[in-house]
Parts: C-alpha cells; sequence; structure tokens
C-alpha cells in the first residue's frame, strides 16, 4: 500500500535503537509518507539531527523555541497536522511520561496535544521490559487508545537475548500500512451507537440506574470514526473527558428519551450498535417533589421500559445490519444467543461478570461474540479499545456486510 498523502510524525528518543529511526523514516518516504521527525534531547546522543533531517527532507525538531528571534516550534500545531504520531524508538523514560501526563520537552507536549492515532515501539533491555512499572504504563497507554508496537525477541544491546528489540522498520512499516488500509474500511457507512447508562427518575433529585461508565460504547465510536465512519453517538450520562465535536452527539437520561431519538435516525443508518445500558424498568410515577423519608419501608412500583433494540428490530431494513450486547451473570451463551434471535441482531456481544477484568467501569473487556450464521468467536483480556477494533472486523466479517 502507498502512503501517499499520508502526515507522519516520527518522535525518536534516547535508546541505542534509536540508529533504526533513519531506516524508519527513509522507509515512510519511499512509500510516499510526509514525515516530520521530532527528537528529544537525549536521542541526540545517538543519531544526529542532520541524517533525520536529509532522509526526512525537513528540519528536525527538538526544542520550543527555533532561533532567538523568540518563533517557537508549535506543538499544538504539529499535533493537528499529523495523520499518525508514531514514536520509534520510545525509551522507558520516555513511556513513563507519555502514561502518566508529564511534560518537560516538545516532544512530551506534542503527544499530549496530538488528535491523531499514537503507535509506539518499545526499546529497552529484556529485564526493563518486563518491570512491572513499565508493564503498567504499557497498559495506561492502550487504555487511552495508543497503539502498541511491541517489542521483538533477539540479542540485546547489554548482551542478554530476549524481548526488548524495537521492532524492525520493515515491519513497523506493514502496521503502518495496515492502520491507513483499515481507515478506509467504514467510509461511507452511518453507524448509531446507543451507549451509557439511562437515569429513570424517582423524584426531581433521585433517579434509578446502574453502573455502566460508557467506555465501551466510546472505544467503539472513536474506533469507527478511526476507520472512516460518519458516527451518531445517543447516550446516557457519563462523565469520560473527550472531544465530541467529532461526533453526531445527543445527550438523554431516560430510555424513553434514548428510543425516540433512536428511532428518529435509525432509518437513515447502515449499523446500528446498542450498547447502552438501559433501564429494563422505570418508576410508574414520578414525585413532582422530593420523597421525604417518613416510613421504615418505601415500596416503589416499576412500568417496563421500551426495549429500544427490540422495537428497531422489528423495522430494520434489507443491508442493515444491528449489534447488540448482552451482560450475563449465568448461562451467557444460552441468554445471548435468545437476544440474536428475538431482537433480530446479526451480532450480539457477550461478556460477563463472572470474567476478572471484564464489566463496568474497567479499561478491559472480554467478550464472546456470536453471529446469526451461527459462528462465533473469542477475546482474551484486552483494553476495551482493542476490543472495539475485534468488534468492528468481525462486523466487516458478517454475512450480511455490504
Amino acid at each position: 500500500m502507498s502512503l501517499k498523502g499520508k502526515r507522519i510524525l516520527v518522535g525518536v528518543t534516547g535508546s541505542i535503537a534509536a540508529y533504526k529511526s533513519a531506516f524508519l523514516v527513509r522507509l515512510l518516504i519511499k512509500s510516499g509518507a510526509e514525515v516530520q521527525v521530532i527528537m528529544s534531547a537525549s536521542a541526540l546522543d545517538f543519531i544526529t539531527p542532520l541524517t533525520l533531517a536529509t532522509l526526512s527532507k525537513k528540519p528536525v525538531l527538538v526544542d520550543f523555541q527555533k532561533d532567538e528571534t523568540g518563533e517557537w516550534n508549535n506543538h499544538v500545531e504539529l499535533g493537528l497536522w499529523a495523520d499518525l504520531f508514531l514514536v520509534a524508538p520510545i525509551s522507558a523514560n520516555t513511556l513513563s511520561k507519555f502514561a502518566n501526563g508529564l511534560c518537560d520537552n516538545l516532544l512530551t507536549a506534542t503527544y499530549l496535544s496530538a488528535r491523531c492515532p499514537v503507535m509506539f515501539a518499545p526499546a529497552m533491555d529484556l529485564d526493563m521490559y518486563q518491570h512491572p512499572s513499565v508493564l503498567s504504563n504499557i497498559d495506561k497507554l492502550l487504555s487511552y487508545g495508543n497503539i502498541l508496537l511491541d517489542a521483538e525477541a533477539g540479542e540485546l544491546a547489554s548482551g542478554l537475548s530476549g524481548q526488548g528489540r524495537m521492532m524492525e522498520p520493515e515491519h513497523i512499516l506493514i502496521e503502518v500500512e495496515k492502520h491507513f488500509s483499515k481507515l478506509q474500511d467504514f467510509q461511507g457507512k452511518k453507524v448509531m451507537i446507543t451507549m451509557g447508562p439511562t437515569q429513570e427518575a424517582l423524584d426531581p433529585v433521585r433517579f434509578i440506574s446502574n453502573h455502566s461508565s460508557g467506555k465501551m460504547g466510546l472505544a467503539l465510536a472513536k474506533s469507527f470514526l478511526a476507520r472512516g465512519a460518519e458516527v451518531y453517538v445517543i447516550s446516557g450520562p457519563i462523565s469520560l473527558k473527550f472531544d465530541q465535536s467529532k461526533f453526531h452527539w445527543t445527550d438523554v437520561h431516560s430510555a424513553k428519551e434514548m428510543y425516540e431519538a433512536a428511532h428518529k435516525i435509525h432509518g437513515l443508518m447502515d449499523i446500528c450498535v446498542f450498547a447502552a445500558a438501559v433501564a429494563d424498568y422505570a418508576p410508574a410515577e414520578v414525585a413532582k417533589e422530593k420523597i421525604k423519608k417518613n416510613d421504615s419501608e418505601q415500596f416503589l412500583k416499576l412500568k417496563k421500559n421500551v426495549d429500544i433494540a427490540l422495537e428497531l428490530g422489528k423495522i430494520k431494513q434489507p443491508g442493515q445490519l444491528h449489534v447488540g450486547f448482552a451482560l450475563e451473570t449465568e448461562e451467557g451463551e444460552k441468554n445471548a444467543n435468545a437476544k440474536l434471535d428475538k431482537k433480530n441482531f446479526d451480532l450480539i456481544v457477550l461478556n460477563s461478570m463472572r470474567e476478572s477484568g471484564a464489566g463496568f467501569k474497567l479499561d478491559t473487556n472480554k467478550v464472546h461474540i456470536y453471529h446469526s450464521s451461527g459462528r462465533s468467536v473469542s477475546s482474551e483480556i484486552a483494553t476495551k479499545s482493542n476490543i472495539a477494533e475485534l468488534i468492528l472486523d468481525q462486523i466487516k466479517s458478517s454475512s450480511v456486510w455490504v
């Protein structure tokens, strides 16, 4: 695949593997990409800016200030310019800075400003790469949606042999090409995602709800967007921080409001993903004033809420694809497949509260995906961003994908 027209920031940090960045830049340029290199100060001890500037055909950036006139390298503009930020190699030091939001140089400031996908290729010695603090920082970066180019095994600079070598430039190029090829696979598709919890009012200050954080739904929304889709999100109340401006975003509270918003746009959608944790029941009556604590017991009469996925499944059009979610505590496969059939889903994603590392509020998940064709696939524990990618890949492999 050609990378013609793609704008790639290449970050280089202080590692013996920095010499490989010259080969990487050369490969990216040869493939048609426009490359801007940013180096950390410590990287200058391992490779000269002149080498990378010659290969990239652009001056290498190291400091905020360009010269003594006060002209500066704008990290915000750099972060907005790039289609991809590729840091290779990334040292344990810079890895820690990225993971914890430390910002003391142009490279880290640009990372915090970048709106594009970020790939990072660690390079360090065997024991360093296995240290719990390093593994924790890698997990943090993955939870932010960054993409790991995992270190390869082989002979290390220390003389030891094992995992820690920066991924070879040829292999990185393949991953970059795969990344950009994925960006096109949902181009032209309109996707609706319901996400988060619903809140069913008891009185002006209280409500019935659940523990859904919206993290899985947001990961899906980001993945669809990154792969070219036009994304419409209908979200219950969540507290996640992110840029809503890239989505067609509708905030709702109750199941009734979510249904009305979804029904309004359903007919325009190619793909509908029902990831919200919708309350099955709501109070039969909403008190006009705050309910006072008078008796030792309080009885609450509930009424059944509209089943959003069921009702929209009844009017699903030919070529439309519906994806459901099921959170179960027992007989997961049986219950998920029953919902798959009843609600006219093409795929259903099952996760269990019994699985360690899966469920509400976590950054990780473990899922089983069942297709209406009878096919199924399971994941290991992974970040919700990686689970989202798996779900999108399964949508593409569905028999109704067009």
